[in-house]
């Protein structure tokens, strides 16, 4: 009679499992309506996320000589003052390595940019490319002092910036950051407007700038695929901003990311000749 009781008793627990395990899916979707699975997003989510990605602003480059298995390697950074020396340098890869692969931006395969620390002395080059992966270009530094190099190109359809210091013998005569202005004359002796707005840290920024010969508005040529090329070096660390041309006239969207003072040198194109003209851009 026991045994008996006892097997009624299993084909009860038996025949009522479905039961149960049916009761705890339902409780589940009770208790989460919207899905807890960290791997399940609403459409909703989805067109957030989307428009949180298409806003977040470019990075802050050009503060490491190295990045994401990158690294430029320069050949001799020791520079003689006011000579006209050949500047060689490498990109190279996490096995040392030369990279030789670099994408077209800006109408180039690499920008070269080099600025004293004190944000004089700004070149903007395009050096050659030589079968062993060596770039290599001809620069005259006047001043001494310390300044930064940066390496701007595109590997693998993502943007980079690499930076390394290079020496000048000498004693440096540092000088203090110009106060902003917001006009200022190129070296070619054309007048430049910048009209920057409220420029805000974190926020896009329109920087548009004008500019005039004798009073008559210039209209630029083409340079390197727009109506301007702009670069932007924070004050202090010398931190490299991704400023983005706009299509009408010599305008850009920038980013910066931090308040504080950054330096803008613009080139433009006219008659067949680049000139450059700097800004101090306050933000705030």
């Amino acid at each position: 009679m026991s045994e008996q009781r006892n097997r009624l008793r299993i084909a009860a627990f038996v025949a009522a499992l479905p039961l149960l395990f049916g009761g705890a899916a339902l409780a589940g979707a009770a208790i989460e309506p919207h899905g807890e699975n960290p791997t399940a997003r609403t459409a909703e989510q989805d067109d957030h996320m989307s428009a949180d990605t298409a806003h977040t602003p470019d990075p802050v480059r050009g503060l490491a000589v190295a990045e994401d298995d990158l690294q430029v390697v320069v050949e001799q950074p020791e520079l003689r003052r006011g000579r006209k020396e050949t500047l060689r340098f490498r990109i190279v890869d996490e096995h040392g390595e030369a990279v030789r692969g670099f994408d077209v931006t800006h109408e180039k395969r690499m920008h070269l940019i080099i600025a004293r620390r004190d944000l004089t002395g700004f070149q903007h080059l395009h050096p050659d490319l030589a079968a062993d992966g060596t770039w290599s270009t001809d620069v005259r530094l006047d001043a001494a002092g310390s300044y930064r190099l940066f390496a701007d190109f595109s590997h693998d359809d993502t943007a980079r910036t690499l930076a390394a210091d290079l020496r000048v013998d000498g004693a440096a005569d540092l000088r203090p950051l110009p106060a902003p202005q917001p006009a200022a004359v190129s070296d070619g002796g054309y007048d430049v407007r910048l009209d920057a707005g409220e420029a805000r840290p974190g926020r896009e920024a329109d920087l548009r700038f004008t500019i005039t010969r004798d009073g008559v508005p210039v209209k630029t040529e083409p340079y390197l695929g727009a109506g301007g090329h702009l670069v932007a070096l924070r004050e202090g660390d010398m931190a490299f901003l991704h400023v983005h041309p706009m299509d009408d006239g010599v305008r850009f969207a920038a980013t910066f990311p931090t308040a504080g003072r950054y330096r803008l040198f613009l080139q433009f194109q006219h008659e067949g000749r680049i000139h450059t003209v700097a800004f101090t851009q306050e933000v705030a």
